[in-house]
């Protein structure tokens, strides 16, 4: 059964000070102390509560706020949705265990699919009772999707599927896959590219857990091997494929988990909180380097918020995203690699005898040193990133991008 969201107020007669007040209090009244990093009673939630939970911010307004209201969505404007991730940034909860179907799956398919589409699958991603993958990386078309040489072609009125794609998030626990293939050859690059939504069910598909550094195996290698789905999983036209990915690409890249600045100004005051929570750990911000190093760390973080909220401005009055999508990602993952460095050291520092705090603040910072190591490779490296904004803001001649 769809659940609707309810409220004491229509989201859509608060003012932002009173969505604003809603969603704090909200937070702070319903995130349980297990799910908050920097308690010490944390504990890694199982899929299923991270499911409720998501399910339970929906119904609160906290969760598709922009998608129209016809979809399962609340039809506010990114102003609300600035003002809810500002607030989810505040708490140090759980990342989201349904992004790539809100923030891929979702605008894709809001982008270029048909009505019968967007009705059966958006209200659906919203109440998580669908979970999505991403299918665009392969082995040889990472962060160059025009490399990519999963085929799909025309077979009995429907499609016929073969190829391999790779770090593909989620993919065990996924009930649908936003598939990425190609109609023509490899040498026709962006074009001939057509966009599926795949059920994970369908005969063919073989999923191959990938374990990452962290010892977690939140990855996968996926095969399709002669998998046939109907004309009707198709999403868009079979040359629109390209377009629709690098669009929404964009739209992720700068709109997508604004909550990143506020989450890391969190995770800092949870850092300095743990480190002061222990008398011996405490004389360690006394450094002049250290201070130095937050310091620098800070004003990152307040250069990406301006990033964010500017974004929001420009967005709000009618400007294109475009190119400068890439500017976002290539700065917050810089930032927190920075910063998770910082912590890391600090951290180390941290013994059996100190503090109950202090040592989960380790644990915390421990596990995110290692996951930002990604954070510059995954939606696009930093290499493609800096070649993004060379060609297509600063238009550089190309041979002065060398």
């Amino acid at each position: 059964m769809t659940v609707q969201p309810v409220f004491t107020k229509s989201l859509q007669a608060m003012a932002p000070a009173e969505y604003r007040l809603h969603a704090r209090t909200w937070l702070a009244a319903n995130l349980p102390a297990h799910m908050r990093a920097d308690s010490t009673d944390w504990r890694a939630p199982a899929l299923e509560e991270s499911v409720s939970w998501e399910a339970r911010m929906y119904r609160a307004g906290l969760a598709g706020m922009t998608w129209p209201v016809e979809y399962g969505g609340h039809g506010l404007t990114l102003r609300e949705h600035l003002i809810a991730n500002k607030e989810i940034g505040a708490v140090m909860m759980p990342e989201s265990a349904g992004s790539v179907g809100k923030e891929l799956a979702g605008p894709i398919i809001m982008a270029v699919g048909t009505e019968d589409q967007k009705q059966a699958f958006l209200p659906r991603i919203l109440t998580l009772e669908d979970m999505w993958c991403q299918g665009f990386s392969e082995p040889d078309a990472g962060s160059d999707l025009a490399r990519l040489r999963t085929r799909a072609v025309p077979h009995d009125g429907g499609w016929r599927i073969n190829g391999q794609k790779i770090w593909t998030s989620g993919a065990s626990k996924a009930d649908y896959c936003l598939l990425l293939t190609r109609t023509g050859t490899i040498e026709d690059r962006h074009k001939g590219m057509l966009m599926f939504a795949v059920p994970m069910s369908t005969p063919g598909i073989r999923v191959v857990p990938i374990k990452s550094i962290d010892g977690k195996v939140s990855f996968a290698e996926v095969f399709f091997d002669d998998v046939i789905v109907p004309d009707e999983a198709r999403l868009g036209a079979p040359d629109e494929g390209w377009d629709a990915a690098i669009r929404v690409l964009s739209i992720e890249r700068a709109t997508n988990r604004m909550y990143r600045p506020w989450r890391f100004e969190t995770e800092l005051r949870a850092l300095l909180r743990g480190l002061k929570s222990d008398p011996e750990l405490a004389v360690l911000l006394d450094d002049g380097a250290v201070r130095n190093r937050i310091g620098q760390v800070l004003g990152q973080i307040d250069a990406l918020k301006g990033f964010v909220e500017g974004s929001v401005e420009q967005l709000l009055d009618g400007a294109q995203i475009g190119a400068r999508g890439s500017l976002s990602k290539l700065y917050w993952s810089e930032c927190h690699q920075a910063f998770a460095s910082l912590a890391l050291d600090l951290v180390g520092h941290v013994t059996p005898r100190s503090s109950g705090l202090a040592q989960r603040i380790r644990d915390h910072f421990t596990t995110a040193y290692l996951f930002a190591r990604a954070e510059t490779i995954y939606a696009g490296t930093t290499e493609v990133q800096l070649d993004i904004i060379a060609q297509r803001i600063l238009k550089l001649p190309k041979d002065l991008q060398k």
